[in-house]
């Protein structure tokens, strides 16, 4: 199995889009769960951040895609 985006709740304020999720990183074969902020077209949190997420690149990089496709930004 792949890696996997679960949205679990997401609350818009402003130009502001907070978002929970969980992501299963197949690489890891480890369930992450935390929160994201898109700021306008900006995607915040430690989860997407190139030096601070604990995902393996190739599912950080499909979780950032996965996310700005389904929130349009």
């Amino acid at each position: 199995m792949g890696n996997q985006v679960t949205i679990i709740d997401y609350t818009e304020q402003g130009n502001s889009i907070y978002v929970n999720l969980e992501v299963l990183d197949a690489g890891q074969d480890k369930i992450y769960a935390e929160e994201v902020r898109f700021l306008d077209d900006l995607l915040y949190g430690d989860l997407v951040h190139a030096k601070r997420s604990p995902l393996t690149d190739g599912c950080r990089e499909e979780t950032i895609q996965y996310l700005r496709n389904y929130f349009n930004r």
